[in-house]
């Protein structure tokens, strides 16, 4: 689905949309190279694009600096609240901790990697008065040729497996209304969580749209997506979340 905006006359002041609340989650393990840049481009975004927010650093058992920076921040700012795995539980137990942790109606789903170009929620807040999801996918992938042909042949293979009409499965730029996310029985706790909650919100009936975003090159740690046993993990899960599903996806839009 394509996104048109028309031109605004620009002879006339435009106030931009703001979301009423927002809570950033921002999952992250190892991490800390990029995380000050990272809070402090989500801090200069909410305050262009909402009216409350909070930023949620879950540290999914770091083993670099990453939880001592966020705690850093949660003592400079107010907005900054830091949620700590003793041990690494995967990508997908840190979002539910950072679902269960968000106290504000919408919720941003991005990565602490600064690969996401925060501003671009501008573009999102527009559309929570139509949609319940805003999902991101990527124009132009900044990652390795291996890297984007494992994200296209995932997105296809959701498609196909769960009956998944997204272009951008594991895109980490997802608006989600709150009171749609925070009691849906999300069981993955790897990588195969961005699926499963788009899944499981559609077959509930939600509104979904997807928007392009910018995506920039990783200039500090490492990511993790592409190891063979983050991609085993995925795999069996997908089996779970496959059979605990409805049979039918609710349609697009």
């Amino acid at each position: 689905m394509s996104l048109t905006t028309p031109e605004p006359d620009l002879a006339l002041p435009v106030d931009p949309v703001k979301l009423d609340g927002l809570s950033v989650v921002l999952p992250c393990l190892d991490e800390a190279g990029n995380l000050p840049r990272v809070l402090d481009a989500w801090r200069r975004a909410c305050i262009a694009s909402a009216r409350r927010w909070e930023l949620i650093v879950v540290d999914d058992g770091s083993t670099d600096a990453t939880g001592r920076v966020a705690l850093t921040a949660t003592r400079r700012w107010g907005d900054v609240t830091l949620v700590s795995h003793a041990r690494n539980l995967g990508y997908g137990a840190a979002v539910r901790s950072g679902i269960r942790a968000a106290r504000e109606p919408w919720i941003l789903l991005s990565d602490g990697d600064g690969q996401f170009d925060p501003f671009d929620l501008s573009t999102f807040a527009p559309l929570a008065e139509r949609y319940d999801v805003v999902a991101g996918y990527r124009l132009e992938r900044a990652d390795s040729i291996v890297r984007r042909a494992n994200g296209a042949l995932w997105s296809a293979l959701m498609r196909h497996m769960l009956d998944l009409p997204v272009r951008d499965v594991d895109c980490a730029f997802k608006l989600l209304r709150t009171e749609l996310v925070r009691d849906l029985p999300v069981m993955s706790d790897g990588a195969m969580v961005s699926a499963e909650l788009l899944a499981r919100l559609l077959r509930d009936g939600a509104r979904l749209v997807e928007v392009p975003v910018r995506h920039r090159p990783r200039t500090a740690g490492r990511s993790t997506g592409a190891r063979p046993r983050v991609i085993a993990r995925a795999l069996r899960e997908l089996q779970t979340v496959r059979r605990a599903l409805p049979p039918t996806a609710a349609p697009l839009g």
